[in-house]
């Protein structure tokens, strides 16, 4: 099958892969792959560089706005909370869906999160292929099932 194209304006979707664990950007951008749908996976390795990535800032310029943010709980510099926090205060960023990828299972963290509305909270599978797994479902519900805000 080929990829397919999963905007209404017929492009690829970008999605801001916020994750400081090198492992898991290699199987998030795997899981992509074996959904076969056209994406744009831009990566940041922590929450500070991400509100730079969504903001435009620095090397960020030129950066696309992203169609969803999977955002990791717990980073160096900025860690997820932090970003879901600036994030809803933001009148720009407010409507961009988030979706909490993170090792984290805490009723704390997942109250925390959904508070400050994060659309999904999904904890890491351990496993390699249920990783992929994961992602694959993932993007699936959300460029084949879900309806996105206009970039």
């Amino acid at each position: 099958r080929a990829a397919m194209k999963i905007t209404d304006a017929g492009r690829a979707a970008d999605i801001l892969l916020v994750e400081d664990n090198d492992d898991d950007v290699v199987l998030t951008e795997r899981g992509f792959k074996k959904a076969q749908l056209a994406v744009n996976l831009h990566h940041v390795e922590n929450g500070k560089k991400c509100l730079e990535f969504l903001r435009r800032e620095g090397e960020y310029a030129t950066a696309p706005t992203p169609d969803l943010i999977l955002l990791d709980l717990n980073m160096p510099v900025m860690d997820g909370r932090e970003v879901m926090a600036e994030i809803v205060k933001d009148d720009e960023l407010c409507k961009l869906p988030v979706v909490i990828l993170t090792t984290s299972a805490a009723e704390a963290d997942l109250l925390c999160m959904y508070k400050l509305r994060c659309n999904t909270y999904i904890t890491k599978p351990v496993d390699f292929h249920e990783f992929q797994k994961a992602i694959e479902d993932l993007a699936n519900y959300w460029f084949k099932v879900a309806m996105l805000p206009p970039a």
